[in-house]
């Protein structure tokens, strides 16, 4: 779907957004960021060119936001700051820099982010408003400094430290999952992999044949730590650091002059912590008695992703060998945290 078809398509799917509520107008700005056009591209292509489908995504996404008043999310802070605290060092995940063509650069630590510091929904915050500040602030903030659009990120999944344990945050990854699949489509360009335990190819073998051929384009394994292959679409300081050398592993088992952009002192960490507060004192809360309880609905996972699940589940239990399973599990969430480009793999929506 090319050309002609693609802009007969937006016009379609541009005068759907016309005839929607105002509300939805409204949050459909929020999102758009003055790129409107590009915003509609990235749901016609999660749905593989199909207006309808297309709408129907856009729409669902729309009400939910409403809903769940995510246009707000950033003046909702994770209080108090020890909670805060406590979530950043159980998922890690942070902003290393741009790329070379100016797209951010994204690291998560999927191995070793644990999820069991603080209850589920603090950590969909987390997730999400991260999203929204890469959609609202960073994105648009690349796009001008560029002089042209850009639309997708970069994320960089170290693998270390991956145990069957990880088995246990499934239901957490599913909900994360869920949430960039089917709001947050086509926002990931590459997802490289990097550490990778031995039994990785074991479970990628299951996985991959599941996913849609431009959902495997998206995902590259690189060997040892990445770092020759990704010095070719960044500079060195933006490497994270268990890129930066051989045998490094994550961030907290590597000590040193290298940032860990996990931290919540890391520069990205405290910019996003400070905007979301300058923010809450400005935006008066509708409801300022559940800030501290604020809640995220999820969108049920579609038949497609839970096949895909449960397909990668099984073959993980009947690894056999049990240093195998506790190595190769991880990558469940690996593949589900980021985006979970095979959860569901139809939607081919992967990020987050």
């Amino acid at each position: 779907m090319m050309g002609h078809n693609t802009s007969e398509a937006i016009k379609q799917m541009t005068a759907f957004i016309d005839g929607v509520d105002e509300p939805l107008k409204k949050s459909f700005q929020t999102m758009h960021q003055g790129y409107a056009h590009q915003t509609l591209e990235r749901f016609l292509k999660a749905r593989e060119g199909n207006v309808q489908k297309a709408n129907k995504m856009l729409l669902d996404c729309l009400s939910w936001r409403v809903q769940n008043q995510i246009d707000n999310i950033l003046a909702k802070p994770i209080e108090p700051r020890e909670v805060y605290n406590a979530v950043r060092e159980s998922q890690l995940m942070g902003m290393t820099g741009y790329c070379k063509k100016g797209r951010p650069v994204f690291a998560i630590g999927v191995g070793l982010s644990g999820y069991d510091k603080a209850s589920a929904d603090k950590y969909v915050q987390s997730h999400i408003q991260i999203n929204e500040y890469r959609d609202q602030v960073l994105l648009p903030n690349a796009s001008k400094k560029y002089g042209s659009y850009i639309g997708p990120c970069l994320k960089i999944l170290d693998m270390t430290g991956l145990k069957l344990s990880a088995l246990n945050r499934i239901k957490i990854l599913t909900m994360i999952s869920t949430v960039d699949d089917l709001n947050y489509p086509e926002k990931t360009e590459t997802y490289y992999i990097v550490n990778a335990p031995y039994v990785f190819s074991a479970c990628w073998k299951v996985v991959k044949p599941l996913l849609q051929e431009r959902t495997r384009r998206k995902v590259q394994v690189l060997q040892g730590c990445g770092r020759e292959e990704l010095l070719k679409v960044m500079d060195y300081d933006v490497l994270p650091h268990f890129s930066r050398q051989e045998g490094s592993g994550s961030s907290k088992h590597n000590i040193g002059k290298t940032i860990d952009c996990f931290s919540p002192d890391h520069p990205f960490h405290v910019e996003l912590y400070n905007y979301i507060k300058q923010h809450a004192a400005i935006v008066k809360p509708v409801a300022p008695e559940k800030m501290l309880s604020f809640h995220v609905d999820v969108p049920e996972q579609d038949d497609e992703g839970t096949i895909i699940v449960q397909t990668l589940e099984s073959a993980l239990h009947n690894l056999g060998d049990e240093e195998a399973v506790e190595n190769g599990v991880a990558n469940l969430n690996v593949n589900g945290d980021q985006s979970l480009r095979h959860r569901k793999a139809a939607r081919n929506e992967v990020q987050g």
